[in-house]
């Protein structure tokens, strides 16, 4: 560690409770994302609850807890939003203690560069090198453009922060940092996934066909994508790359079977390219110090014009429900907020454009709910349901029964490709829907 960079360090270190005493009433507060929680920053502001007010914080994709949102269930003192709710974060909104914040991620700097105030950035890092530099680690993707446009920075040194190499901005120098904190931190929960259901798979082995050797892969969030993943890997497929909004262990299974090699990409040749990681420590343990590897803020991986470069480029999310429109629901449920729209949208404009790019939305044919009555993921129509990607720009779809797309297709094209891959219990009733709704031919077949 260079001696002027040590003397710097010495001189902004603070303990927690030091450091929280720069938040005042009416404070916009940043806890950035996933790992990047402050954990002791956030236990020290928790304990001024009673000193301030109105105080609001940020986050998304945390796990818990929040200490400054659970502390104040009279929303007083704290109120916690977030741009993407993690199971965790799912549960705060569960119980009116969080609120969603509508977003695209490739936007993400943007909003804060233009339209939001930032009064307090608190960050976890890992420990600052020779160079005088905290990364950012998994938490890349978002951190840099929300410090700043910080009035004040703190960092939390976590020791247990892989150390993430990138393309830009995903390190943050100690001459550009107003305080530092350091102190225990319990080592990251192993979160491995949970394993593939048997309808993910099915769901899986019908995209293999769709991808080519040398294909880009971006997976998003839950079972469906790693099961993609798992199966991929036991695959014929070779030299597959990575740029990816969430990198999670499904590519981690991929390196490991010698399928992720980024050999073909002409965009960022050799490197996979990823904004933030959640998973497995095994994960981490690989992302550390990895040259293979090049974490790199959203407004990058998920523009619609960086991932349209990539050739081959295959997108796989998943949804909650479509209807026959062909609109999409894959943040919540009714009135309840499940994840939020993240880089949905993102990929599906940007591996449309994508020189033989596939944009696939994943969903079982149906669900059980808690009586173990099943309902049919296939709607006739939304009413009031909250679209996370619009009919005019969804591609593929995909359950267990098929794979459809909806690219140039009418109204009736959609709705007699969407009722072809529903659970066969429900065909009939939809059919009567569309009927009803005008978008179904009498020369369709039945």
């Amino acid at each position: 560690m260079g001696l002027d960079f040590a003397s710097e360090y010495r001189e902004k270190l603070r303990t927690p409770e030091e450091a929280v005493k720069v938040v005042k009433d009416g404070d916009w507060i940043d806890y950035t994302s996933s790992l990047g929680k402050p954990v002791l920053l956030d236990q020290a502001l928790a304990a001024r609850r009673d000193e301030l007010t109105d105080v609001k914080i940020r986050g998304n994709l945390i796990a818990g807890p929040i200490c400054a949102a659970e502390c104040d269930p009279s929303q007083e003192h704290f109120i916690y939003h977030s741009w993407h709710c993690s199971a965790y974060e799912r549960k705060l909104c569960d119980e009116g203690k969080c609120y969603y914040i509508p977003m695209v991620f490739h936007n993400n700097a943007a909003y804060y560069e233009f339209f939001l105030d930032v009064n307090v950035v608190m960050v976890s890092v890992s420990p600052m090198d020779k160079h005088g530099y905290f990364h950012f680690s998994v938490n890349t993707g978002v951190a840099a453009p929300i410090c700043r446009m910080g009035d004040i920075v703190i960092v939390e040194v976590n020791e247990n922060m892989p150390k993430v190499r990138g393309g830009y901005d995903e390190c943050i120098h100690i001459s550009e940092v107003d305080y530092v904190v350091e102190g225990h931190h319990e080592p990251f929960e192993d979160a491995r996934p949970a394993p593939p259901r048997e309808v993910d798979r099915r769901i899986a082995e019908l995209l293999i066909p769709y991808i080519v050797d040398g294909a880009t892969l971006q997976l998003g969030i839950g079972s469906m994508p790693n099961a993609v993943g798992e199966i991929i890997s036991q695959s014929d497929l070779r030299d597959l790359g990575m740029h990816t909004e969430l990198c999670s262990d499904a590519f981690l299974e991929l390196y490991k079977a010698g399928k992720l090699t980024n050999k073909y990409k002409k965009l960022d040749r050799g490197k996979g390219v990823f904004g933030c990681a959640i998973g497995s420590n095994e994960l981490y343990e690989w992302l550390d110090d990895n040259p293979g590897v090049a974490a790199y803020p959203l407004e990058y991986v998920n523009r619609p014009s960086v991932i349209a470069q990539i050739d081959n480029m295959v997108s796989i999310n998943s949804c909650v429900a479509v209807d026959l429109y062909g609109q999409v629901a894959a943040e919540g449920s009714g009135m309840r907020q499940i994840s939020g729209t993240g880089g949905q949208l993102d990929f599906l404009i940007g591996a449309s454009a994508s020189h033989g790019g596939k944009a696939f939305i994943c969903m079982s044919s149906v669900h059980t709910d808690r009586s173990g009555q099943k309902h049919s993921r296939i709607l006739p129509q939304f009413n009031g349901d909250i679209i996370t990607s619009p009919r005019s720009q969804v591609y593929f779809l995909a359950t267990e029964y098929g794979v459809i797309n909806l690219e140039g297709r009418s109204t009736w094209e959609r709705a007699e490709a969407l009722i072809s891959i529903a659970h066969p219990d429900f065909r009939d009733m939809l059919i009567r829907e569309a009927q009803a709704r005008k978008i179904w031919r009498r020369s369709n077949r039945r």
